[in-house]
């Protein structure tokens, strides 16, 4: 899950990345963004057991994964490819990515 707020200068734009995972340790979002990097950018957890960040992305399209006590997801509970999913593409491992456009 993602929202991205807009900036009124056209400059990067603080993008907001959730996911739901009460039972776990640590989460963090590797992407585009931070060349993938499984710790790059940690996730805070909140009360109702989603972990979420807000990070400053610039304008275009960013593919991301969670990482989750180690392992990686496009969602939690989706794993595999799904067809249907407009926020999800498949990626070259026969897993999927999530996707998010930021907006100019």
């Amino acid at each position: 899950m993602n929202k991205t707020a807009t900036s009124p200068h056209g400059h990067k734009t603080r993008t907001r990345f959730a996911c739901r995972a009460p039972d776990a340790g640590t989460v963090f979002v590797a992407g585009t963004f931070n060349g993938w990097n499984p710790t790059a950018t940690p996730m805070t957890r909140e009360a109702d057991g989603t972990w979420a960040v807000a990070i400053p992305l610039a304008p275009g399209r960013h593919e991301y994964k969670f990482v989750i006590d180690g392992r990686w997801y496009c969602e939690p509970g989706c794993e595999t490819a799904r067809h249907g999913c407009p926020k999800c593409v498949p990626n070259p491992f026969g897993t999927m990515n999530r996707v998010v456009e930021v907006p100019a």
